[in-house]
């Protein structure tokens, strides 16, 4: 059903008070279809999932889509690993807990995410050692002239944070499934950060017990949007080469890593920021969360510029300190 000059408050977890001059929620993929031959959509339109990884700085003078394609449906089975074709408009931690509850191994370090099963196919969601992308096994879209299209995952172009269908030419797709490949044989990522020290209080590892120390961390660490308004981690952890960070580490002896596979370093931007004296810091009615550094938080009643001109002042913090350029991981419109 179409709507006009509708508030997108309560369609993205920054909280930011902006109108959208057309809304649609479509629930089916021939709804879409039906839509997009009789010729409805027109430009500007932006596709959203749960709007929690979105910074809206002004109103959006075109059309917003959302999809709300329900549905878990199981194509293919072996001894090894079970194949869910999942709606793209499915609450993604609502899907965790689903694969949890059935003993399929592999989305569990994902728990507590916020979004839904379409965004995290484009995103590339991760979190403690895993990204979606390890799971996927193909992605259906549907295309802004109405055509079906089918990734397997390697055409994805998959990367940190990074996907096809975040580029321009593939941003007139819209994903309608994904299908995840679970494993039905134990199968854990444990050594990540605590994770492991935490279920040393649990008696035994489980499916159940690796969630709930997820769920745990993360709410510890992360504000609760109902809340603080976030988008959750606002900046991607940088990524430098090896030569860099030798240079880097002489400086600052102490500096977080992880070392990558091609030889380049990825760094916490969290710890960069926290380095910069930005813990906490204020700016108007957007601030820096006193607990996770990455986080940016609406204290009530910011405007996007504001979430907008605090992450500017955070990157030039960092570029002076550093010479690190940091890059948002959330999408500003």
């Amino acid at each position: 059903m179409m709507q006009t000059n509708i508030s997108l408050l309560k369609y993205n977890t920054f909280g930011i008070d902006v109108k959208a001059a057309r809304y649609l929620n479509y629930q089916s993929e021939q709804e879409l279809l039906d839509f997009i031959q009789a010729g409805e959509l027109t430009l500007p339109y932006l596709h959203i999932g749960a709007g929690s990884n979105l910074l809206f700085t002004k109103d959006y003078p075109g059309l917003i889509l959302h999809s709300s394609i329900d549905g878990v449906e199981v194509v293919d089975e072996t001894i090894e690993h079970i194949y869910l074709r999942v709606g793209a408009g499915v609450e993604w931690d609502r899907f965790v807990g689903y694969c949890v509850d059935n003993n399929w191994y592999g989305a569990e370090n994902l728990s507590l995410i916020p979004g839904e099963v379409g965004a995290s196919a484009v995103q590339n969601i991760g979190a403690y050692g895993v990204e979606v992308k390890d799971i996927i096994e193909k992605v259906e879209s549907i295309t802004a002239k109405g055509e079906k299209k089918t990734y397997g995952v390697d055409q994805c172009g998959y990367g940190y944070r990074e996907s096809i269908f975040k580029l321009p030419q593939h941003r007139e797709e819209f994903i309608t499934y994904v299908t995840y490949k679970l494993s039905k044989t134990p199968s854990y990522k444990l050594d990540y950060g605590t994770v492991r020290d935490e279920l040393d209080k649990f008696p035994e590892i489980n499916l159940h017990t690796v969630r709930q120390v997820i769920i745990d961390i993360r709410r510890t660490k992360l504000p609760d949007p109902e809340v603080f308004g976030n988008a959750g981690s606002f900046f991607k952890n940088p990524v430098v080469s090896g030569e860099f960070f030798k240079d880097l580490q002489l400086r600052y002896p102490a500096v977080p890593n992880y070392q990558l596979s091609d030889g380049s370093v990825k760094i916490p931007a969290a710890w960069l920021i926290d380095q910069c004296g930005l813990k906490g810091h204020v700016l108007g009615n957007a601030a820096v969360h006193d607990k996770q550094p990455l986080v940016l938080v609406n204290k009530g009643g910011a405007s996007g510029q504001e979430i907008l001109a605090l992450s500017d002042k955070i990157c030039a913090a960092v570029k002076d300190k550093f010479d690190i350029q940091l890059s948002p991981e959330v999408t500003i419109i």
